[in-house]
């Protein structure tokens, strides 16, 4: 078979598995969504509504045709790009989420690049002095980062850095000096803040993403700390890294050059599952620092029941591990010409 012709069927192949994933994920979100005991009715016309406003609002909703309907019709509107609107903005919900989104990936990005560059070098650290004080004290380092509940250590951390110290910013992710002084035009207000030239502004968001991404990266680090420990362990353990040393190879070139090339792959996998954890999985941490943020757009909307976001964000967020899989499957091929 010649090489065009492989490439095409692993891209078929890619391409039918995650249109397969796809359906499955619009599934699963509708089939949640249908068994939430919120009632989007009510949300809509509220308590004090007529029997006769509530069926017909039920009747537009499309609530009273079979399931089978219903889901043909949302998998048609998910496909031409229609959430719906929130019942708590009045908003289309997709419009809500790329207005929010930013803040999030913002601090999952600075929080996954706080949590790479301490749990990888701690990993490698605690699996070259194995069962020496060092890897204990790595240990338990990454111990309390995944045991410690983020919402308690997000709160001590503003009690002490903040309020008593006044190291870093509070709340939110500026002064409210600065709110409204810099135009929305990439919705990074890092990147913002920068291209209008509001240094003042730039140090402002810095002073207040310092803390939040240092928590969530501690939290990422303890995890990517104990994979990297156990993956370069298995390196170390195996025959070649003998041969390297007994042909004169340093220490250093035996660890970075031989185990820790080998582990670069599984690496890829954790660090990019991580991030995505990051994305969705920042609502504590977001709710203490009053960060207006994915995640704390998911938890207003889940409250007073408002189905079409919180479904719409459900489904993004598979959507973003699908795309974190596939482009962990592009570095693979980088990282290992081997997997081509």
């Amino acid at each position: 078979m010649s090489k065009g012709r492989r490439r095409f069927r692993r891209a078929a192949g890619q391409a039918v598995s995650v249109a397969v994933t796809l359906l499955g994920l619009l599934m699963l979100t509708f089939f949640i969504g249908r068994m939430m005991p919120a009632d989007p009715v009510r949300a809509i016309v509220g308590e004090d509504a007529t029997p006769e406003t509530y069926d017909m609002v039920y009747s537009q909703l499309g609530l009273d045709r079979p399931l089978w309907a219903q889901f043909l019709r949302y998998m048609g509107d998910v496909l031409t790009g229609n959430f719906g609107q929130s019942i708590r903005t009045g908003q289309p919900v997709i419009q809500d989420i790329l207005h929010v989104m930013p803040a999030t990936i913002e601090l999952a990005t600075f929080a996954i690049v706080i949590g790479a560059g301490l749990g990888v070098p701690l990993g490698v650290l605690a699996a070259v002095n194995k069962d020496r004080w060092i890897d204990h004290a790595v240990r338990v380092f990454s111990l309390f980062g995944h045991s410690m509940p983020i919402f308690w250590t997000g709160m001590i951390a503003l009690l002490i850095f903040y309020a008593g110290l006044g190291w870093v910013g509070g709340s939110g992710r500026m002064d409210y000096f600065y709110i409204g002084m810099v135009p929305s035009r990439t919705g990074f207000l890092l990147i913002d803040s920068l291209l209008a030239g509001e240094w003042r502004v730039f140090f402002s968001a810095i002073n207040h993403l310092i803390l939040p991404a240092t928590l969530l990266g501690y939290s990422a680090s303890a995890y990517i700390t104990r994979m990297t420990r156990s993956f370069m362990l298995d390196q170390l353990n195996q025959e070649y890294m003998t041969t390297a040393r007994v042909k004169g190879l340093s220490r250093g070139q035996t660890i970075w050059r031989h185990a820790f090339s080998n582990i670069r792959v599984q690496l890829v996998t954790i660090v990019a599952l991580s991030y995505g954890a990051l994305l969705e999985g920042a609502v504590l941490i977001e709710t203490v620092f009053a960060w207006p943020g994915f995640g704390q757009y998911l938890t207003n909307n889940l409250v007073i029941g408002d189905m079409n976001a919180v479904m719409t964000c459900v489904l993004i967020v598979g959507v973003i591990f699908i795309a974190l899989n596939l482009l962990s499957d592009i570095l693979y091929r980088l990282f290992d010409p081997r997997t081509k």
